[in-house]
């Protein structure tokens, strides 16, 4: 038994949602396409970005995916590491900045 609910190799398994909506997968993958591909920012770039939202959602096969990819792009350990702890410091700001949710529920309990 597999000690991850992912498993790697169910990344090749994407596109089998493409069987049971083909127009909603191909709409997502046309969608995904032109995001990723170059334009005022370069293709490379927007892997490391890409792959530090992935890390930032906790999305596995992303995870998987994009440093593969940024990788082969030529994009050093460091550099992914770096982009990756920028995505944390961003999510953690987020996490930080919603205490004023709880400032104004308990303002309004006062």
């Amino acid at each position: 038994m597999s000690s991850s609910y992912y498993q790697p190799e169910d990344l090749a398994r994407f596109t089998e949602m493409s069987k049971t909506k083909p127009e909603a997968f191909d709409n997502f993958m046309k969608w995904y396409a032109g995001a990723m591909e170059a334009g005022e920012v370069d293709a490379k770039t927007k892997a490391l970005i890409a792959l530090a939202v992935a890390f930032a959602i906790q999305e596995p096969y992303c995870i998987d995916s994009y440093a593969s990819k940024c990788t082969d792009l030529g994009w050093t350990p460091e550099e992914m590491c770096e982009a990756v702890n920028v995505a944390a410091s961003i999510r953690g700001g987020g996490t930080i900045a919603h205490w004023v949710q709880a400032c104004n529920t308990m303002e309004r309990k006062g």
